[in-house]
């Protein structure tokens, strides 16, 4: 589906200091100061309209979050949200996950949240998973030791391939649902793809993996 363009976004953004991030860089190894606390940080990577990341941040006030996005037209709807939320612990930024290093140092981020990522379903599209080696990688110079990864899908493919990746990287897989909604799993918050595609029937595939 194809995004609307709205070449109003970047100045919205822009006029939200206080939420929106606007020179990450400059924070590396010291988002503390940011959110004056030390509590832990979590960033959700492809963050989309924003639903999970703002009732996550709700539901955990004592935890940080930031949640990352590169499309404009579609963080100014999570923008929206925490604005009307107005919630402390979490800010929002509109880069590119590839460029992560530049952003946090290493411990800087104590989970990463990855849901409904772009599948890139052809083999020669696999590079650009959030599940791929180069992207494992990133996550583990940013995390510490024995950091986690959360991720969430309704693509069995996608679902699959990450496993594979995640195992081949040597990572420990801590966590496995093949049906996640009809699983005893505690405490899920919904993303809006989520609710969309479970509603038509598909089952959702969830697996939370440590690196070692």
């Amino acid at each position: 589906m194809r995004l609307r363009n709205k070449p109003w976004a970047e100045d919205k953004l822009a006029q939200y200091p206080q939420y929106v991030v606007a020179q990450p860089e400059l924070h590396k190894g010291k988002w503390h100061e940011v959110f004056g606390n030390n509590n832990p940080l979590y960033i959700e990577v492809g963050t989309g309209k924003g639903r999970f990341i703002t009732e996550m941040a709700k539901a955990h006030p004592d935890i940080n979050f930031i949640g990352i996005e590169l499309a404009k037209s579609v963080i100014i709807s999570a923008l929206d949200l925490l604005i009307e939320a107005e919630l402390p612990n979490l800010k929002l930024m509109n880069v590119n996950a590839n460029d992560l290093r530049d952003y946090f140092g290493k411990g800087d981020v104590n989970r990463v949240y990855l849901n409904f990522s772009d599948p890139w379903p052809k083999t020669r599209h696999a590079k650009r998973r959030l599940t791929y080696e180069t992207f494992l990688r990133v996550y583990e110079d940013i995390l510490p030791e024995k950091g986690e990864i959360h991720f969430k899908t309704d693509n069995q493919g996608l679902f699959e391939s990450s496993l594979m990746s995640i195992s081949r990287y040597g990572m420990l897989l801590t966590y496995v649902s093949l049906d996640l909604h009809n699983s005893d799993f505690q405490g899920n918050i919904m993303t809006e793809y989520e609710e969309k595609f479970s509603q038509k029937g598909n089952r959702i595939y969830r697996l939370e993996a440590q690196y070692r």
